[in-house]
């Protein structure tokens, strides 16, 4: 029966304690895990994407895509393509 009383046994604040410590160091081996495993891995690895470029060359062929999935239909197709264009050729506009 030693310990009934309060000895040796942990108050309230003591559960917090371990239990946030406890989080903390799981939070830690994810982390070293998640480095370890980004470290490991080659560049060819991953799902390949084509690197994001600004400009009109962009968004036609994004366009040229939506057309050849059937997202859009040919005069909405050319529609789009001609303001793209009409716009890219003006100075000073987006």
């Amino acid at each position: 029966m030693m310990g009934w009383n309060g000895w040796g046994h942990m108050t309230g604040w003591g559960w917090a304690a371990t239990t946030l410590a406890s989080l903390l160091f799981l939070a830690l081996l994810g982390l070293v895990a998640w480095v370890v495993v980004r470290a490991v891995r080659r560049p060819g690895d991953g799902p390949s994407r084509a690197p994001r470029t600004a400009g009109p060359d962009t968004a036609e062929r994004l366009l040229a895509d939506r057309f050849a999935r059937g997202e859009i239909d040919e005069d909405e197709y050319r529609r789009r393509l001609a303001t793209l264009r009409s716009v890219g050729t003006v100075p000073g506009t987006w």
